[in-house]
Parts: structure tokens; C-alpha cells; sequence
């Protein structure tokens, strides 16, 4: 019977129709039978994303990737009938309760699942062997990156830690995630590279200063700790101190009140130490210069235009006090009837001129801004309670920062965590340079506040415990008190110690800020227990770093080095040993040009190459290397 050609148009719809259906069946049922999990890809098709490393200023490193692995199942291809011998087989190389496993190779989910993820290689390698010896199908092994931390707690904080998906959460690992991320666009030969971070920190002197800083906190029962040590003259973080801390490594098996960045994100009532920034700013601002006078007898009293009487009481009666006094004994009073010589508005700017009530900008992922109410909500006792550091929340970071408008003749200067951004072919991709902020005030009211401080190492002074004898320092001292939640007042028992230091004070080089949170030992005042510790910071830093002290042996460069004061390395026909000796002992061995001189790290001695004794020809290396 012959097809009328008028439903020939309706046939081959209905034709076209009748596959697309058959088509999305087929594609719903293979859905349906793997609960939607998509198998997963060939091995040879993935990329694997290496996270770059972090290094400190020097290359030592701080952060790497490596190689962990994924465990995962396709049921379709495993023998189910081997699910329990290989269940008990594979728990104790993967750590994983034996019914877990066998519940994930038998159970109803779906047909493709993880057994256990980013397991170490060892794991890896015995969980081969395992299903050699099981002789089953369908386990399957992935290479992951995952990130280690060879320094462990070392600057936990600075350096942060990553997530399950290899992402930074907290740090440099979070603030520089996009350099450090690998991206997968970009890879050869399967492998995908992030950027190598180098920051400023000396992961030596953090380490010295960390071990000082562990002792404190436990000698004087306190409840956490900050110390940041800078480069005066570029703003670099040298040393970036929070405890309590934590092992990035394993970031979980802490309580959570250790990821606290006590540098950069805790705010809090800065105490005495402040008035270096209030009366900087009062000369900044000319309302008092080297020759304003005060009267301080035990208290400070006004009675505003309202009629409210307001009564500061200070640490003792200094008579009449000028800005050195007011520093070197750390007279409230003193420093509260020098804040009446400005305006509200002319102090609260330029206070915030020094960064206060900012972020500070240092490369963080975080960073508080502490607080400073303007002053249309001020009461008749802030201006001159905030002049002796109170009524204002400000960070560590900030307290250290700006002490570089002190040391730089005015001029206040970026706080640096970042020193250079490098790509895996080895291209320097960013090297930022020290940021001036702005300037603050002239350099002779900054040199003023400088010669100032230097009183308060003397024996009336507050921060006499800090005083080193060879070393010219430039000091403040304070206690805080600090506000308990449950009265709204401050506590009786409750405080923050905490000392600053700049030096040599002549033309300081480096800024070292700590502060003692809530200490519950003998003492709670700064000059008892934080002016020592930071004397015990300057004096590793000095040791360090060779800073110039007096009655010391000092280096004069006039084409040639000589050191005087301290017996220079020499090296004959047989090899000296040089062990125990400082840096600058070696110098004169690098202008040598008959032997090669290869030195590692800063310090003294530790290791030398060739040994003791041994003969030294012309042309030979000798490597030293120093801690």
C-alpha cells in the first residue's frame, strides 16, 4: 500500500522524535544507575597544580608542596567478594576503621567514592602493595599536592596555613594565594606551578626571638604574647611574634584561640607607651616643645565648661616635668595637661597621621585598624586620657610602625611583610620597594622625642631593666589596664605590659615592640617584665646583625676592610679553625683574591670546610657556615 506522501513531513518527525527520547533515556538510566557521579578521568588528562613555595628573606624555607595522594573506588570494577579481606588489609596502611572502609566498598552510595584522601606517600606505596596482594580492581591512586611546613610553629601566623583544597585560609598563604596557586591553564608536561613568596622575616632571628618569647610567657603565667622586631629604615618585619601558637602542620589539633594573630589583628588599650606618639604629636602640632613645663603633684584636675570634674591620677608626685620627664617617668599628669595645649580635631588628626585608626597595609590578608572615635563623640577626659593611652584600641603592628616617624627624622614608613614574588622559571615578578607614607612632623621635634626616650634608661627611668651598656637605646615603657566584659570597667587584675625600643638611638636601625598580655606573675608592669625582654631582643638582634656598639670593634671600608677590636680570621698554608668566631671577623678573608671564601648565614662559626689542619693551596674554597 503506498505511503501518502502528504504524512511522509509527519513520519519523519515523529521518526526524530522517537531517537532524541531514546537518546535521553539512555543518557537518564546511566545517571540513574551511578547516582549522577561522573567516572572519574583518565589519569593522563589531569594536571597536577604545585602550590609555590615560601621562603624567608634568606631562602630558607618556610612552606612547600608535596607529593599526598587520593584513594578513591569504582564499584562497577571491584571484586565485592574481596571487600572484607581487603577491607582489613588496607585500614591500617590507610588509618581508616576497617567496617568505614568495607561500608564504602559494599554500600549503597554511589559507584564512585573517596577511601581516604591525601595520605602520604608511605601510605600510598603500602596500599599498592595491598591490592597486589589482594589481587582486586577498581582502587585507584591520584597524585595531590599537599603542603608541609618543615619549620613547624615558626611564625605560624606570618605564614598561615591551607585548607583540604590546597587554598590559603590564613597568612601569607592567604594574602598571596593567587601568586602562589598553580594555574592549571598554564601547565607543561602535566604540572602546573604556583610563585615562590620570599618575605621579610629572618627565619633565624624569629627563631631566637620565638625561643626568648616562650620563656617569658611562662615565667610570667600570661595569657599571650606579640613582639615585632623592624628595619627602622625600610618598615621590614624582621621578626613577627603571636603566642600562643600553633603547628600549621596539624592547625586543627588546636584550641582555636591560638590562630589569634596577636600582631596584627588583636586591638587593645596601649598603656604609656603611647605617649610617644601623644607628645610627638603635641610638637608636631606646636603645642609644646623642649622647654614646655608642667606640674604634676600625684594627679591631674580640671572641671569642664559643664561643670564635670575630672581627676587622672598619676604614678607620683614629679613636681615640674618637661616632654623628657614626662617619658622618662611616664608622668600622666604631665602628659594630660600637655594635651590641653591643642585642639580636639588638630590632636585627633594628627595622631592618625602616625596610622592609628588604619590599617597599617603591611601584606596581610588581615589586619585591624584598631579604633579611635572622632571627636564629636569624645567625653571631657578622652583628649587627655588618650594622651596617656587610653580610649583608643591599637594593634602591635601598628604600636611598631609607627615608631619609624621617630626613627626617620618624621617621616613614617609602610610596615613590610613581602620581599619579592618570583616565578618557577626563576623571573622576579614583583620587589616592591620601602614605602615613605607620608611626612608626620619636622626632623627636629622627631629627634627631640628620640633624645627624650634615651631618658628613660637611666636610673629614674621607667625602662631602666631595657638598658644594655654598650648600646645606645631610645625607650618607653607602659601598663595598661584592661576592660572587664562582665563590669564595663577596667580590671583589677587584668593588664598588658609592654615596652618599645629603638636603636642605636643616634640613628636607629631597628624598632623591637613587645607586648605581655594579662601576665599572672610576680609583677604586671612593663618596666618589670617587658623592658627586660626587649633588652634581650635588642641584644640578639645587635649580636645578629653587628650593630655598632661602644668599646666594640668597628669597620671602616676604604677599598679595603680592616677590623679593629676583634682579631681578624687569618689563613696560612694549613687551614685555622675558625669555629666560634663572629661575622665581622671574617671580612678581611673575602678580599683575598689567591682562595675562594663561600659564607652562609650570619652569626658565628658553626661549620667550616676544610677541616682544622688540613692544607689550604692556592685557588682552594673554604665554605663557613654560621648560626
Amino acid at each position: 500500500m503506498p505511503i501518502d506522501k502528504r504524512f511522509i513531513r509527519h513520519y519523519v518527525i515523529i521518526a526524530a522524535l522517537l531517537t532524541v527520547t531514546g537518546a535521553t533515556l539512555a543518557r537518564y538510566a546511566r545517571l540513574a544507575v551511578s547516582d549522577g557521579a561522573p567516572r572519574p578521568a583518565s589519569s593522563a588528562s589531569r594536571v597536577v597544580s604545585i602550590r609555590g613555595p615560601i621562603y624567608d628573606r634568606e631562602g630558607r624555607l618556610l612552606a612547600v608542596d608535596t607529593d599526598l595522594y587520593d584513594v578513591s573506588i569504582w564499584k562497577p570494577s571491584f571484586q565485592r567478594d574481596k571487600a572484607a579481606s581487603f577491607a582489613r588489609s588496607a585500614s591500617g596502611v590507610l588509618g581508616v576503621d576497617p567496617g568505614e572502609l568495607e561500608g564504602k566498598l559494599t554500600g549503597d552510595g554511589p559507584d564512585f567514592a573517596y577511601l581516604a584522601r591525601r595520605v602520604s606517600g608511605d601510605a600510598a606505596e603500602g596500599l599498592e602493595r595491598v591490592m597486589r596482594d589482594e589481587g582486586v580492581n577498581g582502587v585507584r591512586i591520584d597524585r595531590v599536592s599537599g603542603r608541609v611546613y618543615p619549620e613547624r610553629a615558626l611564625a605560624a601566623h606570618l605564614v598561615g596555613f591551607v585548607g583540604t583544597e590546597n587554598k590559603g585560609l590564613s597568612g601569607a598563604e592567604a594574602a598571596f594565594d593567587s601568586w602562589l596557586s598553580a594555574d592549571p591553564e598554564e601547565s607543561g608536561g602535566g604540572y602546573a606551578y604556583g610563585d615562590a613568596v620570599y618575605l621579610t622575616i629572618d627565619a633565624d632571628l624569629q627563631y631566637r626571638l620565638e625561643t626568648l618569647s616562650r620563656a617569658v610567657l611562662e615565667e610570667n603565667a600570661a595569657e599571650g604574647l606579640a613582639l615585632v622586631a623592624m628595619d627602622a629604615k625600610t618598615g621590614d618585619i624582621l621578626a613577627y611574634v603571636s603566642l600562643p601558637d600553633f603547628d600549621p602542620n596539624d592547625f586543627l589539633a588546636v584550641d582555636r584561640s591560638a590562630w589569634t594573630d596577636r600582631v596584627a589583628i588583636y586591638a587593645y588599650e596601649p598603656g604609656s607607651v603611647f605617649k610617644v606618639y601623644s607628645m610627638a604629636s603635641l610638637m608636631a602640632l606646636g603645642g609644646i616643645d623642649e622647654r614646655s613645663r608642667f606640674v604634676c603633684d600625684g594627679r591631674y584636675e580640671r572641671v569642664t565648661a559643664s561643670g564635670e570634674e575630672i581627676v587622672i591620677k598619676c604614678l607620683g608626685s614629679h613636681g615640674s616635668v618637661d616632654v623628657t620627664n614626662i617619658l622618662e617617668y611616664s608622668c600622666n599628669a604631665g602628659a594630660a595637661y600637655a594635651s590641653e595645649t591643642v585642639s580636639d580635631i588638630d590632636f585627633y588628626a594628627k595622631i592618625r597621621e602616625f596610622g592609628f585608626g588604619e590599617r597599617v597595609g603591611a601584606d596581610l590578608a588581615g589586619e585591624s585598624p584598631g579604633l579611635m572615635r572622632r571627636p564629636e563623640d569624645w567625653s571631657g577626659r578622652t583628649k587627655p586620657t588618650m594622651a596617656m593611652g587610653q580610649e583608643l584600641l591599637v594593634t602591635a603592628l601598628q604600636m611598631a610602625d609607627a615608631a619609624t616617624v621617630v626613627a626617620n627624622g618624621g617621616v613614617l614608613m609602610r610596615a613590610r611583610t613581602l620581599g619579592r614574588i618570583v616565578a618557577a622559571d626563576g623571573e622576579v615578578l614583583e620587589a616592591p620597594e620601602p614605602i615613605a607614607v607620608r611626612r608626620v612632623m619636622g626632623e627636629y621635634e622627631a629627634n627631640a622625642i628620640l633624645r627624650s626616650m634615651e631618658a628613660a634608661v637611666l636610673d629614674s627611668g621607667t625602662g631602666r631593666r631595657a638598658r644594655i651598656d654598650d648600646l645606645r637605646m631610645s625607650v618607653k615603657t607602659g601598663t595598661a589596664q584592661v576592660i572587664d566584659p562582665a563590669t564595663r570597667r577596667y580590671s583589677d587584675t587584668d593588664f598588658i605590659a609592654s615596652t618599645i625600643a629603638l636603636f642605636p638611638s643616634d640613628d636607629p636601625e631597628y624598632i623591637v615592640y613587645a607586648a605581655i598580655f594579662n601576665p599572672k606573675g610576680a609583677s604586671t608592669y612593663g618596666g618589670r617584665i617587658a623592658a627586660p625582654f626587649v633588652k634581650d631582643a635588642a641584644n640578639a638582634i645587635a649580636d645578629l646583625y653587628g650593630v655598632a656598639r661602644s668599646g666594640s670593634a668597628s669597620a671602616t671600608h676604604g677599598g679595603r676592610i680592616s677590623v679593629s677590636g676583634v682579631d681578624a680570621a687569618e689563613v696560612g698554608d694549613a687551614m685555622p679553625d675558625l669555629r666560634g668566631l663572629p661575622k665581622r671577623a671574617l671580612t678581611g678573608l673575602l678580599a683575598r683574591d689567591d682562595i675562594i671564601v663561600e659564607i652562609e648565614g650570619d652569626g658565628w662559626v658553626r661549620e667550616q670546610s676544610p677541616a682544622p689542619g688540613e692544607p689550604i693551596a692556592a685557588g682552594a674554597t673554604i665554605r663557613l657556615r654560621l648560626e
